[in-house]
């Protein structure tokens, strides 16, 4: 089995890469699992695409590996696009996922339901042995809720509604990866691995 390197610490991530990634005979590992520190990668890309590159290069400089780096945020119609790239960093350095729902839900207060339009986007690079790079990307449409629902997912999950009236918290992880935007990112990178790995 491959090994690729995930240039991410975080763990849910980890695991919906995993969870696409095995069934082509790759395994996923951090750097940490590989007995390497990554450090902290700082992130100076304006676009979704040009931050997995950065992690995804880093990555594979260190390591020595191929290497896999996503990321990815959520994009509000009624705040111009916002939180975008900075989604993790939303609410400050350090805030939980509970600080980041409630300044969003706090700057979206007197927008109407049908205003409340939003996608989930995700972009992710992946570096071969070779050095050769494949970038795809992948997008959900949904709507901001009022207020949170469910108690799975994580980030913005519980207040991000999809079809169906049900939020990203309360879909199971099989349903979460058949509509969300990692799912799609990373159906479209499969497609591409099984052209490159053949």
């Amino acid at each position: 089995m491959k090994s690729f390197i995930i240039a991410s610490n975080n763990a849910h991530k980890v695991s919906e890469l995993e969870r696409i990634l095995n069934p082509l005979g790759i395994k996923a590992l951090t750097a940490k699992q590989a007995g390497i520190d990554l450090g902290d990668v700082e992130e100076t890309g304006t676009t979704f695409a040009e931050n997995a590159r950065l992690k995804a290069k880093a990555a594979f400089e260190r390591c020595n590996m191929p290497s896999i780096a996503d990321d990815s945020g959520l994009t509000v119609d009624a705040l111009n696009g916002a939180p975008g790239v900075y989604s993790a960093r939303y609410a400050g350095q350090g805030a939980s996922d509970s600080d980041k729902i409630n300044k969003l839900l706090s700057e979206l207060q007197g927008v109407s339901e049908k205003d409340r339009t939003a996608a989930f986007v995700c972009s992710i690079c992946c570096i071969l042995e070779d050095g050769s790079m494949i970038e795809v990307s992948g997008k959900c449409q949904g709507t901001i809720a009022f207020e949170p629902k469910g108690e799975g997912g994580f980030g913005y999950d519980p207040v991000f509604i999809v079809d169906g009236g049900v939020s990203f918290a309360q879909l199971s992880d099989s349903d979460k990866d058949k509509i969300s935007h990692r799912g799609n990112a990373l159906r479209a990178l499969k497609e591409e691995l099984l052209k490159r790995l053949k």
